[in-house]
């Protein structure tokens, strides 16, 4: 007889009812096919008394059996493993003994895609992680939200937002969002031509499947903001570069494509040009739009960082100048108050903001309702305006420190210009050395760099890569510069010996 008093274990502290945790542990000794079809089960009363259990709960655990398909009833005989359960195929362990600790490995064929760049940033306790220009999540101004969500979420229509609802979006946000970014932005919409996304990405995805087919051609800079690069190239398009200098993309290299060869679209950073930082300047803009409009193509304009300006009043946006509907604006407010807040838009002409909606149905098939009338309330009370104001005085004190510690401190080593807005710096590193050794030898000093071949998937030799520092408070900046000025001094002694 099968050895059910010694077999079975019950917790009697759990949440999960005994029945229950039986039910889990037959179910997993018939798949182990310890007990085999057509087997029979001890009667009710026998059970309960080999295991200690009222019988009723042996009862609720066949019946629970019966209706998962596990076992069968049969009236005058008894309870049995279900005789026409297929026998589930397990691995042979006399070939390969599994360790307990190894990883399941996937039984099935997919597709790899080998331009995807493996996230590689790690925290550890006790180090600094370099970032390219995040916010300092511990300024969000986490009581205010929540007071606004728990209002929200108190009133007692608050069911009609529990639902399924739009696939554009919170109509209530996407009417608060009209009004602020046409006084903030310069723009000239209504609500048919906005749609809530979660986050700029989302909505870069989801305008590339609408714009792009295989081998259509969309415009970017030598260097770009690299999961752009590789959403384009996912909807199977062609990506070609032109250069970027000091005012931006080089808009005279494009025309002179645009005179041979077919263009989609062209994706630009224009605020802050991502990862140089530098503005698309005033006349390039002008001629960007002109030729969108002569030779029909896309602007994606992503503008990931309008609010952070430290010098000037912040640039009004391409969108604010289209008159032609060449432009699809895209922004979030996950830069401006913490990443964890998916909520972001995407903004274009009528038809298409109705097609990508109906694409978003297939992939998400809407956002977070409570979430975005939060944010909707939250930017109409002002709160917004505050907080931005609130961080731009700091990240504007934190982005002087920054940049003049590495000037003071590491001017052998690396070359930048102070950045006049966004989060991060342009740090060009000396030919003598490469960021995958810096990286190397930074982690003995606890820092720790991210992928810093993703600034250069063009392999131009560039040797920069973006750091950011609105995220670190000032000893936080201190000890960065501090360990990253042991890092190269490190270096050099050991080039000197090499």
């Amino acid at each position: 007889m099968f050895p059910y008093k010694t077999t079975f274990t019950l917790d009697r502290t759990s949440t999960q009812p005994l029945y229950i945790q039986l039910s889990n542990q037959f179910i997993q000794l018939i798949k182990d096919q310890k007990l085999t079809t057509k087997t029979k089960l001890p009667g009710s009363r026998i059970m309960a008394k080999l295991l200690d259990v009222h019988r009723k709960t042996i009862v609720a655990c066949y019946e629970e059996l019966s209706i998962q398909g596990w076992v069968e009833s049969i009236p005058k005989k008894g309870t049995f493993i279900h005789s026409e359960l297929p026998e589930l195929k397990r691995r042979d362990f006399k070939v390969e003994k599994k360790k307990v600790d190894q990883p399941l490995q996937q039984g099935f064929k997919y597709y790899k895609n080998s331009d995807l760049i493996p996230v590689t940033t790690r925290k550890k306790e006790g180090y600094i992680t370099i970032n390219d220009g995040v916010s300092d999540a511990r300024l969000t101004p986490v009581n205010e939200i929540a007071r606004t969500y728990r209002r929200i979420a108190g009133r007692s229509t608050i069911h009609q937002n529990l639902s399924y609802g739009t696939t554009y979006g919170n109509d209530k946000l996407r009417e608060t969002l009209v009004n602020y970014l046409n006084e903030t932005r310069g723009l000239r919409i209504k609500k048919e031509n906005i749609m809530i996304t979660r986050g700029s990405q989302n909505g870069i995805y989801l305008s590339a499947q609408l714009l792009l087919k295989k081998d259509d051609v969309i415009v970017v800079g030598e260097t770009n903001y690299a999961s752009a690069d590789l959403t384009f190239k996912s909807a199977g398009a062609k990506l070609h570069r032109i250069s970027v200098d000091k005012c931006g993309l080089v808009i005279e290299e494009l025309e002179d494509l645009c005179k041979f060869q077919q263009i989609k679209a062209v994706y630009v950073t224009s605020h802050h040009h991502h990862p140089t930082t530098v503005t698309l300047s005033a006349q390039r803009r002008i001629h960007l739009l002109n030729l969108a409009k002569q030779y029909h193509f896309a602007i994606l304009e992503d503008d990931y960082d309008y609010d952070f300006n430290y010098n000037h009043a912040p640039i009004l946006p391409l969108a604010s100048h289209d008159t032609h509907g060449n432009v699809i604006y895209i922004g979030s407010v996950c830069k401006t108050v913490a990443p964890a807040f998916r909520v972001g838009y995407l903004i274009a002409s009528t038809d298409f903001i109705d097609e990508v909606s109906g694409l978003r149905r297939i992939v998400d098939r809407q956002g977070d309702e409570l979430l975005e009338l939060t944010f909707s309330d939250f930017i109409k009370s002002g709160e917004l305006d505050a907080h931005i104001r609130k961080v731009m005085k700091l990240y504007k004190k934190r982005r002087d420190l920054f940049c003049g510690e590495l000037k003071k401190r590491l001017h052998k080593y690396i070359d930048f210009t102070i950045p006049k807005g966004g989060m991060a710096v342009w740090v060009v590193l000396s030919k003598k050395y490469t960021w995958e050794q810096v990286a190397k030898e930074a982690e003995k000093q606890r820092l720790m760099f991210g992928n810093v071949t993703r600034y250069d998937l063009m392999k131009t030799n560039h040797n920069a890569i973006r750091i950011g520092f609105a995220s670190y408070n000032e000893s936080e900046i201190l000890d960065l510069i501090t360990k990253l000025e042991v890092t190269m001094h490190q270096l050099e002694h050991l080039g000197k010996f090499d």
